[in-house]
């Protein structure tokens, strides 16, 4: 079991601070449930990326870590959503090192209005260079660019990626539907795949801001995008409906494991029993 202390964060937000005996560890602030380290403390390997220009200042969001993607609404965002819900975030640190986030969401609207919504673990992934990283289980899903996905989807027109994997050469913003329960991100300068369980979660988003966009985001280093690639387990193309009474349970579970990984071992069918990379 991991060792567990509160500690003082940024700008004296409380975090939680979670500790394996093999050396991993994960961080948590209490505020969004941001997860906003998860590394090897033994090898001063850290397994996502996080933005060095971050603000730390409510009600302004953490930019890096794994941000949750759900209503977070202030007074003045309940008159757009004005649901009440209970949120409950399990963080927990396997003994290899493995994260693990379960998100559970409850309608508790007094009345008989059911509330609908998407989610997604918008996580960021840290990689020793984008062009030298590629992501795999998702080239035969089908892809809708981030930017026109609401058009496309009226239209019913489909686009497929086709490829072997799917690499960084410049800007990427796609959502990737009913898609694989794993996918890994290799990162070949490193000799680590990093590896994306999930459950609930049918679909994935994969985002890279290169290097002109990364320029226009006050809170993202300008060449960070170097070494970041997100790849998100989503539920976005059928939102989830909840009555009165009625949860939702979404969980994804993150591993860090040799470059010389079986890729047999990525079909949903199978088990992932591999050793754990220190």
């Amino acid at each position: 079991m991991a060792a567990v202390e509160l500690a003082k964060g940024i700008n004296s937000l409380e975090k939680i601070i979670l500790r394996e005996s093999r050396g991993s560890s994960a961080e948590v602030y209490l505020y969004g449930g941001h997860v906003t380290s998860w590394k090897n403390e033994a090898m001063s390997m850290e397994r996502s990326c996080f933005s060095s220009v971050a603000l730390f200042k409510p009600p302004k969001p953490i930019r890096g870590g794994i941000p949750l993607c759900f209503p977070q609404p202030s007074v003045e965002d309940m008159k757009i959503w004005p649901h009440s819900y209970e949120f409950r975030l399990r963080v927990a640190l396997g003994p290899g090192g493995d994260l693990m986030l379960t998100s559970r969401i409850r309608n508790t609207n007094s009345d008989e209005r059911p509330f609908t919504f998407t989610f997604a673990y918008h996580t960021y992934f840290s990689v020793s260079d984008i062009s030298k990283c590629s992501s795999a289980c998702l080239s035969k899903a089908t892809c809708f660019s981030m930017m026109n996905f609401h058009t496309i989807l009226s239209v019913n027109n489909k686009i497929y990626d086709n490829g072997d994997a799917i690499t960084f050469e410049g800007q990427v913003d796609k959502i990737y539907l009913s898609t694989p329960t794993k996918i890994a991100i290799l990162d070949h300068e490193k000799k680590r795949t990093l590896v994306l369980r999930k459950d609930g979660l049918p679909d994935a988003v994969v985002w890279n801001p290169w290097d002109k966009m990364a320029k226009t985001i006050p809170d993202f280093g300008d060449d960070e995008y170097m070494y970041m690639p997100s790849v998100e387990a989503a539920a976005i193309k059928k939102p989830i409906t909840l009555k009165p009474g009625e949860e939702w349970r979404g969980r994804q579970e993150l591993s860090a494991v040799p470059s010389s990984y079986c890729s047999g071992q990525l079909d949903p069918q199978k088990d992932l029993q591999v050793d754990v990379l220190q």
